[in-house]
């Protein structure tokens, strides 16, 4: 089997961090990764207490810019299969090991955890009903426009090959929220195959999650990022999708 890194770009995650390291399956738990973006509380300093490896920013680059030094490092250290996981405890972390293998077995070469696998659950689970709204509308346009059947686009739960992160541009990319779209749209764009797995969420006040200000602009820039996706295809230059050759 190959080397599987757990990647965790982490910003005030003290109150949370001990508890999802707990849920990970433990063969998991030697390969792991926590990149702080000036984070204000004890983050560092726990991660640290439970032996993760820390990478720590000067200044705070954003959580696109959290997971381009994520996965740089992952690669760094040699990884087959790069999962990342939010230390807040919103994504149940039991599911990784499955997720992992899934890539390994050569099915998929991107994994999603699907928070919303009925619409009772997901409510349930905390979700706010406008963002369960938006969800639904924004992945429903990412399915249309691309041609995937994902049950949702706008996990923070996901799980890469080596081979995706070493062939897409993302180095290029927001270092903002829009990053994940720019990234999975671009996984569609060059070939890859998109699988997504159910994952118990949870919502709670320790747990991250940007406002309904962001979330607008965030839908926005999705829609964006899909129109340009239709320029490519239609045969314009466009910077997201530069020509690759795939190995």
């Amino acid at each position: 089997m190959g080397k599987t890194v757990i990647v965790m770009p982490a910003y005030n995650a003290a109150l949370t961090l001990e508890q999802t390291l707990r849920d990970i399956p433990e063969n998991l738990r030697k390969n792991i990764i926590l990149v702080d973006d000036c984070s204000k509380d004890r983050t560092v300093e726990i991660a640290e207490r439970l032996g993760l490896k820390v990478i720590r920013h000067e200044k705070n680059r954003g959580y696109g810019g959290n997971q381009k030094t994520c996965y740089m490092a992952a690669l760094n250290e040699g990884a087959d299969v790069v999962v990342m996981l939010h230390p807040d405890y919103q994504y149940n972390p039991k599911v990784v090991g499955y997720m992992a293998g899934v890539i390994e077995n050569g099915i998929c070469d991107i994994m999603l955890g699907n928070r919303v696998r009925t619409r009772h659950e997901t409510l349930k689970g905390g979700m706010p009903f406008y963002k369960y709204i938006s969800n639904r509308f924004l992945s429903l346009c990412c399915n249309i426009v691309t041609g995937e059947n994902l049950g949702e686009w706008h996990s923070g739960l996901r799980a890469y090959s080596a081979e995706v992160l070493k062939t897409l541009p993302w180095k290029d990319n927001s270092d903002d929220f829009i990053f994940d779209m720019q990234f999975l749209v671009q996984s569609s764009y060059y070939g890859f195959r998109i699988g997504d797995i159910p994952v118990e969420t949870k919502y709670f006040a320790e747990a991250s999650s940007i406002n309904f200000k962001r979330s607008l602009t965030y839908g926005l820039l999705t829609l964006w990022v899909l129109l340009k996706f239709l320029f490519r295809k239609a045969g314009f230059p466009v910077s997201i999708f530069p020509d690759i050759k795939r190995k």
